[in-house]
């Protein structure tokens, strides 16, 4: 029996293959869920688990794709598909090809029009593309977005027709020859440098939106006070009802104008720690009178993270105002044949799974902004997050320095919601740094609610004389 079945899947992937070209390309070492991605479902849970609408389309699977030079014009043909989200030089991406920087990466393909009420808006969501891109809706540039880390979202319904729609990305990725953030991406990886990520990296989806919607929330707990400060920002002139969630039961509501901070009582709050991860479940309501116009589902967890002096009188990392020893690992997330993109949503929750395991309760997210999914499973699993900005070309070429401030605002508000995320780190040891008490200062300020750690540590050799001369790599520099 279990050899029928294995003939059988055999014979499922084969026939997949056969009907599609795509294959995983050759790698030295593979992942246990790598045998589980084929073009039919690639990453296809929802990729924005803090503001969830029914209404969405997962684009991911095989697009076309071209490579030509960056100068050139739109290619008339495509040399192939490739497997989305993947990257260019992943093996799950069926390509495994390199982009140098005098070139441009294309991709194109086919989507149908989702059914619209009068007035509803389509927007095309992009997780991540490095670095570059430029996106055309039937001909029509739509928008550019530049950030190989970070999220953005096309209000594409002008440029839609009836039917049968084609999408092109145009991707230019200098990875260390350009001016933007490159984490340990390189043309030549060596040592401590690795494979370059080029192009869609995250998951494409699109959700119909009413004309008057929710673009965004921002959410702060305050475990002192016992409340939520939330601010449900979208179209002007309507109402936000905001309603907290307990074992599936509303414990709490509060109404007010979008935009505005508002306070969300939570009385005898559980709080949310790697040993109890508690997570509170949120309603957003959009509504003009009793009308609801716009609905998102969401969540948050009910912590404080902080430097403060313990009983006798020495500076601690605070975690709900009580003592708390981050005891982490670097995670640079890399996969051996995804890149910067893991195979599945399982292999994705697992690394933080076995961390924990393994005793830790802290993860240092190295110099790599993750999905969203990504740190769902820190809050949900309990797991502190030590995150980085994504470091500046280290030789700060001019441009860099804007590069770099420009990504990191907009990790600091992609990322503020997620109770996992605990302390910001803003240089990797030296690595391109500069003006570093300035922006120390600026990430505090804009963020108060989390610690900052500006300079995250250089590696130094000392002589000790106990012991034979051996580096030591002095990690500290925490700010609060």
């Amino acid at each position: 029996m279990k050899t029928l079945i294995l003939v059988t899947a055999l014979m499922l992937t084969i026939g997949v293959q056969a009907q599609t070209g795509w294959k995983m390309q050759p790698v030295t070492i593979q992942s246990r869920w790598a045998k589980d991605v084929s073009p039919t479902n690639a990453l296809k849970e929802y990729p924005r688990p803090q503001m969830v609408r029914e209404k969405w389309t997962n684009l991911n699977g095989l697009w076309d794709y071209a490579i030509t030079a960056k100068n050139a014009n739109k290619p008339t043909a495509y040399e192939g598909q490739i497997l989305v989200p993947y990257p260019l030089e992943s093996a799950l991406s069926g390509v495994k090809r390199e982009l140098k920087p005098n070139q441009n990466l294309w991709y194109k393909r086919t989507f149908k029009k989702p059914e619209t009420k009068s007035g509803d808006k389509i927007k095309l969501n992009f997780g991540a593309v490095d670095y570059e891109a430029t996106v055309f809706i039937n001909g029509q540039q739509v928008g550019k977005h530049e950030s190989g880390y970070t999220e953005f979202s096309l209000d594409i319904t002008p440029a839609l027709k009836e039917g049968s729609n084609e999408m092109v990305v145009k991707v230019f990725d200098p990875t260390g020859e350009g001016v933007g953030p490159h984490g340990k991406q390189v043309l030549n990886p060596a040592n401590i440098y690795y494979t370059p990520t080029s192009g869609i990296w995250q998951t494409v989806w699109m959700e119909v939106v009413p004309a008057a919607s929710i673009s965004s929330l921002y959410m702060t707990p305050d475990i002192n006070k016992g409340l939520l400060n939330i601010a449900a920002n979208g179209a002007a002139g309507y109402t936000v009802e905001v309603s907290v969630l307990a074992d599936g039961k509303v414990i709490s509501t509060v109404k007010g104008a979008t935009g505005v901070n508002l306070q969300l009582p939570v009385k005898n709050a559980k709080l949310w720690s790697p040993a109890s991860p508690y997570l509170y479940d949120l309603t957003v309501k959009l509504k003009k009178g009793n009308t609801v116009i716009d609905e998102v589902k969401s969540y948050f967890g009910m912590r404080k993270t902080s430097v403060a002096k313990d009983s006798k009188g020495i500076d601690r990392i605070m975690l709900n105002n009580k003592p708390y020893y981050n005891l982490g690992t670097l995670d640079q997330g890399f996969w051996p044949e995804g890149l910067y993109t893991a195979p599945t949503d399982e292999a994705l929750a697992f690394d933080i799974k076995a961390i924990k395991a393994m005793g830790f309760n802290t993860i240092r997210k190295h110099i790599k902004v993750e999905p969203a999914p990504w740190y769902y499973h820190a809050d949900k699993l309990g797991m502190l997050v030590w995150q980085d900005m994504v470091n500046p070309n280290q030789g700060v070429p001019e441009g860099s320095k804007e590069a770099f401030e420009k990504g990191s605002k907009e990790i600091l508000l992609q990322l503020h919601n997620y109770p996992s995320i605990t302390t910001w780190v803003l240089f990797n040891e030296k690595w391109g740094q500069y003006d570093q008490e300035r922006l120390t200062k600026w990430i505090k300020t804009t963020d108060p609610s989390r610690i900052v750690n500006g300079p995250s540590g250089e590696l130094l050799y000392v002589n000790e004389q106990l012991r034979s001369p051996a580096p030591n790599c002095i990690c500290g520099g925490t700010y609060d």
